[in-house]
């Protein structure tokens, strides 16, 4: 059973033999919580696929809200993007430090703002590590591209959707958070929030889109059986879900890959629907 989207993903030789295409472009979007050291930035300053831009979710984002790293406008997206060196014609490859974890909201907002031509390096920085293949600890200084940013509204969802979704239950919600934290049985790591989930919501935990040795993609038979286990139906509309964005985009991807018409993302996700306030909430397992 073939990925139904396999031009999305790449392996580590393909991205070997094309670091010097002056059409590719790498990103490094790995991603940490606040607090906790090394940071990605740090990390990547340690050593990097060569040629990769840092792609900094924390600063590539709206800037002055109370929610962490949500959409920024258009106009922001492409300025932050051309800065990176990545133009309208460049293939973009995404990546980071744990295989598929940060990686995915890199991807999800470039096709989000019209940029199809993007895809996740299968395994990430381990896999590629873990080949000898070269790192790099040189900040690259890419010419300015020429980015054109178009947001598709169908593919993010914020707080008011959901809370319409909840009478309507039109679209599925999928929670990317680990089983306790779905569940309400573990703290979140973001201080002041409530546990649990949102009412009918599903939970595919993101880390098991990936094997865990090898980091790479499940196969497509793998990601199907993962999904429909959970009670979600392949065949009708998703929105996902996770902590703050982040890997929720994991499982937009892992969505996209085996063919799914377009996930929207729940930009918001725990980080505002778990504020002290009257948001309807669910704990124990999904119902």
């Amino acid at each position: 059973m073939p990925y139904a989207r396999p031009e999305a993903l790449v392996g580590t030789d393909w991205l070997a033999a094309h670091l010097a295409d002056p059409h590719v472009r790498i990103a490094d979007a790995s991603f940490k919580l606040p607090g906790i050291t090394p940071t990605a930035r740090q990390d990547y300053d340690q050593g990097h696929i060569p040629g990769a831009a840092f792609f900094d979710i924390d600063d590539v984002c709206e800037p002055g809200t109370s929610l962490p790293h949500m959409i920024p406008s258009a106009e922001l997206f492409a300025r932050k993007i051309a800065a990176l060196g990545i133009g309208d014609g460049d293939r973009v490859i995404v990546y980071d430090s744990v295989g598929l974890s940060s990686a995915g909201r890199a991807w999800w907002m470039l096709l989000l703002f019209g940029h199809p031509d993007v895809a996740v390096l299968d395994g990430g920085l381990p896999k590629w590590r873990s080949e000898g293949r070269p790192l790099d600890t040189a900040v690259p200084s890419p010419p300015q591209g020429r980015f054109t940013a178009r947001l598709d509204p169908a593919l993010v969802r914020d707080k008011r959707a959901l809370i319409e979704n909840l009478a309507t239950r039109r679209e599925q919600v999928v929670d990317a958070r680990a089983a306790e934290r779905f569940d309400g049985s573990a703290p979140e790591a973001r201080p002041g929030l409530r546990g649990g989930h949102i009412p009918g919501s599903r939970n595919v935990p993101y880390e098991r889109v990936t094997d865990p040795r090898t980091r790479q993609l499940k196969s497509a038979e793998e990601l199907t059986r993962l999904f429909r286990d959970a009670g979600v139906a392949l065949d009708r509309p998703i929105v996902t879900s996770c902590g703050s964005g982040v890997t929720a985009c994991a499982l937009a991807f892992a969505l996209h890959l085996i063919g799914h018409p377009g996930a929207a993302v729940y930009d918001g996700s725990w980080s505002e629907w778990g504020l002290p306030g009257d948001t309807p909430i669910e704990t124990g397992p999904a119902r």
